[in-house]
């Protein structure tokens, strides 16, 4: 047993000991505590961010959804009530910080004898979050299209919803590709403002390794550590992906090859 507390103390970086040492030293003891915490921030970030994409397609849609006057007046009654519920949940979470509405959930719920898992309340607000965001992002995107192709695609005999199926979201989807990776980047660092409504993700178990030895900014230098590597290898990724969506950059267009014919 003394022999177990003598390695123990040598190990053990000494007062006089740099940062660095510090830190190398608690990614080491607490190796398993960060992997699961990583774990943690990738599981809430990659489901918040696919949920929170599809629902901002449909916030997209219906944002961009047009009532005709010779619509049936239900209809069009629902599809303004519709619209400005969708313009109410967008303000709302465009204009109050992540780590309030977290807060506001998780406590709301749990006060509405709703039992809900910190984990599970990250995911909500992220989704939701993700959603209101990516909502005017794929608004701009299905703007962005051409209004010709719409109008060509309803002269074909097409309704609106096969339209904006087959002609118009299959491009606003490769318009919003680089912001939805822009979007999941910035939800893996905002999972650390999940900490206080207890998210075991990074932030939390950095707190509490650096509360071991009262070594937070070396705790602290090993999660920054984390977090640069997984946004540099996703942005990476994304990258590649948007440029393999970019198609080939030597073709010859169709008018050219007639000119020199």
């Amino acid at each position: 047993m003394g022999e177990l507390t003598l390695l123990l103390a040598t190990a053990t970086p000494g007062a006089d000991s740099g940062s660095i040492e510090w830190a190398v030293f608690i990614a080491q003891k607490y190796a398993k505590m960060f992997l699961n915490a990583t774990w943690t921030t990738l599981y809430v970030a990659v489901i918040g961010t696919i949920v929170g994409f599809l629902l901002g397609f449909l916030v997209g849609v219906i944002n961009t959804s047009r009532v005709h006057p010779e619509d049936f007046i239900l209809k069009r009654i629902f599809s303004k009530l519709l619209k400005a519920i969708v313009v109410v949940y967008v303000e709302v979470f465009r204009d109050t910080p992540m780590i309030v509405q977290g807060m506001i959930i998780y406590y709301g719920l749990r006060q509405s004898d709703v039992e809900i898992a910190p984990v599970v309340a990250g995911i909500l607000v992220t989704v939701l979050n993700t959603g209101a965001y990516m909502g005017e992002t794929v608004r701009a995107g299905i703007n962005s299209v051409d209004k010709g192709q719409e109008e060509g695609a309803l002269a074909m005999g097409m309704s609106h919803i096969k339209a904006m199926l087959h002609v118009i979201l299959p491009q606003a989807f490769r318009n919003v590709i680089p912001e939805m990776g822009n979007t999941f980047v910035n939800n893996l660092k905002m999972t650390s403002v999940l900490n206080v409504i207890g998210v075991s993700e990074l932030f939390l178990m950095a707190k509490t390794a650096g509360g071991s030895y009262y070594k937070y900014y070396e705790s602290y230098l090993v999660i920054a550590a984390i977090y640069f590597v997984l946004c540099f290898v996703f942005n990476r990724l994304f990258a590649l992906l948007e440029k393999k969506l970019e198609g080939k950059s030597d073709y010859v267009l169709a008018t050219e090859y007639l000119d020199n014919e």
